[in-house]
């Protein structure tokens, strides 16, 4: 499938206000989950094309609507607070790796509902391009979104005023792990030692650190193996994840050492 990040109005539109603009093409595969790959596919194109010129952000019109439909979807799939947080009006534009030369992503509409913009773009005397996969019911968002559109139990501007909220939660939830790593994890030659004090989302997001980058250097582990493993040396068990053991039967110290490599077959 290959889809353009502008489309014909959009190319228009910057011809006749005399903006420089390029159109992207990206392939996007059809099995799996679509709209995520041609999310990550969209961001990637945006993230090249930056760097090739030198620019230090991407802006995007996200705006509340987005935001509220993304907290209920998330919410929906029973994410956890990080998922659950709001967009952020500043990110790092996802896809070029932590290698790469951070470029920005700024989100500055996320304030503006979707109908708030449609009336500024009408009054300018532009139409707004009209995506259909906005509509197509095979996606999840679509439908919640014809959801929203029709019903009044939901008022998607005080859903992106939680989104918002949470990402606060996020935030301090964040400052609260680091803190606890800081303080209160050590690490030597042949192991890296926990000494739990916080509480549970706490010790997670530790022990999300502990594996993913001072013990086994392994992309992050998925949540409910982490909580696994939480609740195994919580009880004063011994757990393995990514190649590492961890032993917690010494009360209030939770020790990791590396499991040794499994046995070839002869």
């Amino acid at each position: 499938m290959v889809a353009r990040l502008c489309e014909g109005l959009g190319e228009g539109l910057c011809e006749g206000l005399g903006i420089a603009h390029r159109t992207l093409t990206v392939e996007v595969p059809r099995d799996g989950n679509l709209s995520a790959a041609a999310r990550t596919a969209r961001y990637a194109a945006l993230g090249h094309w930056a760097r090739e010129l030198g620019l230090t952000a991407i802006v995007t019109a996200h705006h509340a609507d987005d935001q509220a439909e993304t907290l209920l979807l998330r919410l929906n799939r029973g994410a956890g607070l990080s998922g659950l947080a709001a967009m952020r009006p500043r990110a790092r534009l996802p896809g070029l790796g932590p290698e790469s030369p951070a470029v920005a992503l700024l989100r500055p509409l996320l304030g503006w509902r979707k109908a708030e913009l449609v009336v500024v773009v009408a009054a300018a005397g532009w139409t707004s391009t009209d995506d259909p996969s906005n509509r197509d019911p095979r996606f999840d968002r679509a439908r919640l979104r014809a959801a929203l559109a029709t019903g009044d139990l939901l008022d998607p501007a005080r859903v992106a005023a939680s989104a918002e909220h949470l990402r606060d939660a996020a935030e301090a939830l964040d400052w609260g792990i680091a803190r606890e790593f800081t303080d209160r994890v050590a690490t030597g030659a042949e192991a890296t030692t926990y000494y739990p004090l916080a509480p549970r989302a706490i010790r997670l997001g530790v022990l999300a650190r502990i594996v993913a980058k001072t013990v086994n250097g392994a992309q992050q582990p998925r949540g409910d193996e982490l909580a696994r493993l939480l609740a195994t040396l919580e009880a004063g068990g011994i757990a393995t994840l990514g190649g590492w053991r961890g032993d917690a039967r010494e009360a209030g110290r939770w020790r990791f050492t590396r499991t040794p490599p499994p046995r070839s077959k002869s």
